[in-house]
């Protein structure tokens, strides 16, 4: 029989326009082995809604979108039996990224073909869903005024965070990572499923989504001169060598800075307690991953 799949179009995710998906599913997915339908989202947590009701009668949801709606529809499919697709269309794809999923939409519709099913980590803060990347301070930060940008994208993100990093502020955060007590100044701190937030920054070049473990990313307040040069090491896989980053892993991590403030999960900005509980929820999500793909 062949597998029913699902698509979930997010037809805003990325700024960019998902007219012509519809015929490239048509013509790169393999019909001997799916039997699909399509159909679109429009508004906040209706892919997740979409995918709630597909349990069941799917057997393969595919997320057309960035990390957003990846996060929307996996929290609704994490803990089932059903598997996850991606087709990438936001402004940082990390999650793709970091499986290998092809950037190209067509090399991403035949990807799904190849069948290759990863069982992945997940993990909650709060009790709310995140797969790629969490984060606290300056991440957090941007994160909520990209989201009020007209324009999507790298630039975008980086004019953002080149025009409020002067202004920003550290905090102080005490931390719990797996009952090892530590308090640390931090300009921000990113719990780290996959090594990267999108756009091919490695925050934690280490990191595995299959090793049953968040990284725990603490980036500690830097000159401003050397704001570039944290940027590189991201783009080079060596923010982990910088004096300036620390990186733990832990399976329960308890943060408390205080006062609530700015918090974002797959990049979604919004306001946490003071008090923050993340728990690894491993092996908790299938999902196709591209055919570069290798566990570490």
């Amino acid at each position: 029989m062949k597998r029913k799949a699902l698509f979930i179009i997010n037809p805003v995710s990325g700024g960019k326009s998902k007219d012509g998906v519809p015929d490239l599913i048509e013509k790169n997915l393999d019909k001997a082995i799916f039997a699909s339908t399509i159909i679109y989202s429009d508004g906040i947590r209706h892919a997740h809604e979409l995918a709630q009701q597909a349990v069941g009668t799917y057997e393969l949801v595919v997320a057309v979108g960035g990390d957003g709606t990846v996060n929307e529809i996996a929290s609704a499919v994490v803990g089932s039996n059903i598997v996850m697709g991606i087709l990438p269309y936001g402004s940082g794809n990390g999650l793709s990224r970091f499986l290998g999923i092809p950037m190209d939409t067509e090399e991403a519709i035949r990807n799904l073909n190849n069948w290759h099913v990863e069982a992945i980590d997940a993990a909650t803060a709060n009790g709310e869903w995140f797969f790629n990347m969490a984060g606290m301070g300056f991440d957090a930060h941007i994160a909520e005024v990209f989201s009020h940008e007209e324009k999507r994208g790298f630039s975008t993100y980086v004019k953002s965070a080149f025009h409020e990093i002067s202004n920003y502020k550290a905090d102080t955060y005490d931390i719990d990572i797996d009952g090892k007590l530590y308090q640390r100044e931090a300009f921000m701190l990113s719990f780290a499923n996959s090594s990267q937030y999108g756009n091919n920054a490695h925050v934690s070049p280490d990191a595995s989504v299959q090793d049953g473990l968040i990284d725990v990313c603490i980036i500690k307040p830097f000159p401003l001169w050397r704001f570039i040069e944290m940027g590189i090491r991201m783009f080079t896989k060596t923010s982990d060598k910088s004096k300036y980053v620390e990186i733990f892993r832990g399976k329960k991590i308890k943060i408390n800075r205080g006062t609530p403030g700015p918090m974002h999960l797959d990049g979604e900005p919004n306001i946490a307690p003071a008090n923050v509980e993340i728990n690894v929820v491993p092996a908790s999500l299938k999902i196709i991953a591209g055919e570069s793909y290798k566990r570490k």
